[in-house]
């Protein structure tokens, strides 16, 4: 009796570890997509596996990468005071790292700023509908200098609408070439054309083209962040437009046999067959999209002085301080780390569809 209960509670005990260890490796997809992969390694140590072959995946998750920074870090450090520019010897991390809080700082003071200015507004508001004069009330904008943290959100908000437009656009003319060899061969000279164009000669013809057509500008979306977002658009839907025409062109045959013998509808198809098949496909061309979009608007923005980081790193190299090549060493950083983070959500998007349309 003593020996079948210790074999039913091993028993019990093993499937708790496998239904453990499972929902790691589940856990493991998503980690990894968030760039949090090492720490798989972690909690299958705490789950009871063998410490030392988690420590060696451990060690290439985590420690190799930290070293490569390290090591980075530590270059920069020695070499940078030995290079003399114009504007002073280039800066090292430490000079880097204060300017970045002194661009916190700055953007602390502006918000500031813009809390006084709407509280005195309100107060003298406030005095004139007292005294009986409501019709002298006026409401003004804070017209305050954008600051670093603005620029930012301006660039991220430029990037995101041109990368909509070029999903848009890129996905249903890729899903179409993919599907229909004429229309492929007619639109491929095209993508073969204008892929290559750099985005410095789309600008000057966008910028002639929006300021003729976007007469009626919108608060919400000035005519300078449609030029840029339209300049992003047509330098990367190529990506996306290419990879989802190999997607779709890419499908099992059988698959689309089986809906012509069931007659499906066109749309049904596209959503039910031709969409999952293809999604992996179609989200690499998304993240390269991305990427590409990302890296024409700071030149887009340097070129056309619109805001956002772009601008930002020509003001400042234009400024010629004895701050501004730290400030610019920021925004470089700055603009690296976004597009990291940026790649991570969309692989994190991939996962999740990929996920959802195998189960």
């Amino acid at each position: 009796m003593s020996i079948a209960s210790d074999v039913s509670d091993k028993g019990r005990s093993d499937r708790r570890r496998q239904k453990l260890f499972a929902g790691i490796n589940r856990a493991a997809a998503w980690l990894s997509a968030l760039g949090l992969g090492w720490l798989t390694p972690l909690l299958k140590i705490a789950a009871g596996d063998d410490p030392r072959e988690q420590l060696g995946e451990l060690r290439d998750s985590l420690l190799f990468p930290l070293m490569g920074i390290v090591l980075f870090l530590t270059a920069w450090a020695m070499l940078a005071p030995q290079v003399q520019t114009s504007l002073g010897a280039i800066p090292g991390p430490a000079q880097v790292w204060e300017q970045a809080g002194a661009l916190w700082q700055d953007h602390i003071a502006e918000r500031e700023k813009e809390t006084s200015f709407y509280a005195r507004q309100d107060e003298r508001n406030a005095e004139l509908i007292a005294d009986g004069r409501p019709e002298d009330v006026k409401f003004r904008s804070f017209t305050g200098k954008p600051t670093f943290l603005d620029q930012i959100l301006t660039s991220l908000k430029t990037v995101g609408l041109g990368f909509l437009i070029a999903t848009a656009v890129a996905v249903p003319l890729g899903i179409a070439s993919g599907l229909s060899r004429p229309f492929n061969g007619a639109l491929n000279p095209l993508v073969q054309l204008f892929k290559p164009v750099s985005p410095l000669a789309w600008l000057p013809i966008v910028t002639m083209i929006v300021s003729a057509v976007y007469v009626d500008v919108n608060e919400a979306f000035p005519k300078a962040l449609i030029i840029s977002a339209v300049t992003v658009t047509l330098c990367s839907l190529w990506p996306t437009l290419i990879n989802t025409a190999l997607g779709v062109a890419s499908i099992d045959k059988d698959l689309v046999n089986v809906g012509k013998v069931l007659q499906l509808s066109t749309a049904t198809t596209i959503t039910k067959l031709v969409l999952p098949s293809a999604l992996p496909l179609i989200f690499t061309g998304l993240r390269l999209s991305l990427g590409v979009g990302w890296m024409v608007l700071i030149a887009a923005e340097m070129l056309a002085q619109n805001p956002g980081l772009g601008k930002f790193v020509w003001d400042e190299f234009q400024n010629g301080s004895s701050n501004s090549l730290s400030r610019i060493m920021v925004a470089v950083l700055t603009i690296g780390i976004i597009g990291f983070m940026l790649d991570r959500v969309m692989f994190t998007l991939q996962t999740a569809f990929t996920f959802s349309s195998n189960r």
